[in-house]
Parts: structure tokens; C-alpha cells; sequence
């Protein structure tokens, strides 16, 4: 036994929306571990100064969310190489000797529940369509990749960041300008939306989605609402659709084994957790 009371919690701004609270709590409690995780408002020109301060008040590590996640990596000792080719880091590891590792597991969290909703899934039965080109496309596509994705057709609604994505990963992204986003969804295997159009309060995905067939595996990393309209027509049209909750719940499982040593497991259980 130990006084020592392990600490984690999610850095970003803002941040009272976050479900991760409710995640690894319940995931503290199964495992009937004394530790807590808390959610931490920090503004940009404070945060270098709250990370370092973190290990020195029981902090195992922290989750970093939007805006932070490219600009805490210069606080880093040293960084995954899944985080270098991303260029942002969702996770840090505070170690006992004093190092900070800063990590991306969110591509993981997305192949995760891929492979989970649809266990049947392959990346090379053919062209994977990707809209959108943020953050969370370049991890996304880099799980894309290193599974096996032979070709990523990409789409996004100012071509330039689309084209430096493909400058980044290689020849087998193959940009296409965003009025043909309709073409790339009915030509593809497998449908992944990372941007924010369709969530709650944003603006619409309003991208042609007649040609959605069966065979297809479409997922959207929005997750409220948890049937986004692209999922709702996919599942119509026979497609296999897989909701962005799951993508959250398996992102945060290497984690929590990281900081608390245990690997929790992602099943209906946490999924109500979080959605309460």
C-alpha cells in the first residue's frame, strides 16, 4: 500500500465539455484504483508553466486536447514517432525520472473501433475516402496507412491543406478537390469523415451521399450526435457504420495503462458511463 494518490486529467481550453472525466473515472473505480482524473482549464500563455508543475502535485500524466495538442509538444523529452509524423500529441506521460514522453494515441482509438464495429473490415479491399485535412485526419491517416490502406482519397474544403497532407505521407494519398467528395464516397470501401461538420451546434455535411451502397464501411469521428446524418444514410443504404464514440473510449486505453498500470477494457459498460 501507498499514501500516493495517482492523478491524470485532460488539458485543454475549452474543456467543460469533455467526456474523459467520466471516462477514466469509471474505469478508476472498476479497477478499484485511489487515483482521480480531472479536467484542467489552461490557457496557452499558462501552459508550459502548469505542465512542468503537474508532476510535482501527484500527476501521472495528462490527455491534451484542442488548442494545445501541437504546441505542448515542445514540452516534451521525448516523443513517439507516431506523435513526430501526427505533429501533435494527445497524451504525456509524466515518468519517475522526471522526463515528460509525449505520445498520439488517437490513431490507435480510430483502427480500434474500427476493427471493433466492424470486425470484417480489411484496408486494402480498396480506396479508403477521407474528408477533411485537420488534426484529426493526420492521425487517422497515418492508422490508415501503417495498417495497410493502399490507397487514401482525400478531400477537403481548401484544397491546400489536403495537398500538404499528401506532401507528408506519400503517393498513396491522392487529393481531390471537395466538390467531388460525393464521386470519392461511392468509389470507396471504407467512408471516414474527421471533420466537425455534422456535430452538434456545426454547420451540416452537405456532401452528396446517394452513392452510398452496400459493402461499404463508413465511420464519422463525430459523436454527438451519436448517428450523424452521414452514419444515418450509410446504415440505409446497407452500409457497416461505426459511431466516433468508440474512437474516444479506445484512444484514452493505452493511457490509462500508461499512467495507472492496468489496460482497461472498452464494452457497453463505459460506453453508458460516458454517455450519462
Amino acid at each position: 500500500m501507498t499514501d500516493e494518490i495517482p492523478l491524470a486529467g485532460v488539458i485543454g481550453n475549452p474543456i467543460g465539455h469533455s467526456r474523459s472525466p467520466r471516462l477514466h473515472r469509471h474505469w478508476l473505480e472498476r479497477h478499484g484504483i485511489a487515483g482521480d482524473y480531472i479536467p484542467l482549464h489552461v490557457q496557452e500563455e499558462h501552459l508550459d508553466e502548469v505542465v512542468r508543475a503537474l508532476p510535482k502535485m501527484g500527476f501521472v500524466g495528462v490527455n491534451i486536447t484542442i488548442p494545445h495538442k501541437v504546441s505542448v509538444m515542445r514540452l516534451a523529452d521525448q516523443i513517439s514517432d507516431r506523435a513526430i509524423l501526427i505533429g501533435a500529441a494527445n497524451t504525456l506521460i509524466f515518468r519517475r525520472d522526471g522526463k515528460i514522453h509525449a505520445d498520439n494515441t488517437d490513431g490507435y482509438g480510430f483502427l480500434a473501433n474500427l476493427r471493433a464495429g466492424a470486425p470484417d473490415w480489411r484496408p486494402d479491399v480498396g480506396p479508403v475516402a477521407v474528408l477533411g485535412a485537420g488534426g484529426a485526419a493526420r492521425a487517422v491517416i497515418e492508422s490508415l496507412l501503417a495498417a495497410g490502406a493502399t490507397e487514401i482519397l482525400l478531400a477537403n474544403r481548401t484544397r491546400p491543406k489536403a495537398e500538404a497532407l499528401k506532401s507528408d505521407f506519400g503517393a498513396r494519398i491522392r487529393v481531390v478537390d471537395w466538390v467531388q467528395a460525393g464521386n470519392i464516397i461511392e468509389d470507396a470501401a471504407t467512408i471516414v469523415n474527421t471533420t466537425s461538420l455534422g456535430m452538434t451546434g456545426a454547420a451540416e455535411l452537405r456532401v452528396p451521399l446517394d452513392g452510398l451502397h452496400p459493402g461499404q464501411v463508413v465511420t464519422d469521428l463525430v459523436y454527438n450526435p451519436l448517428e450523424t446524418r452521414l452514419l444515418a444514410e450509410a446504415r440505409a443504404a446497407g452500409c457497416v457504420t461505426v459511431d466516433g464514440l468508440g474512437m474516444l473510449l479506445h484512444q484514452a486505453v493505452p493511457a490509462f495503462e500508461r499512467w495507472f498500470g492496468v489496460r482497461p477494457e472498452v464494452d457497453d459498460a463505459v460506453r453508458a458511463a460516458v454517455l450519462e
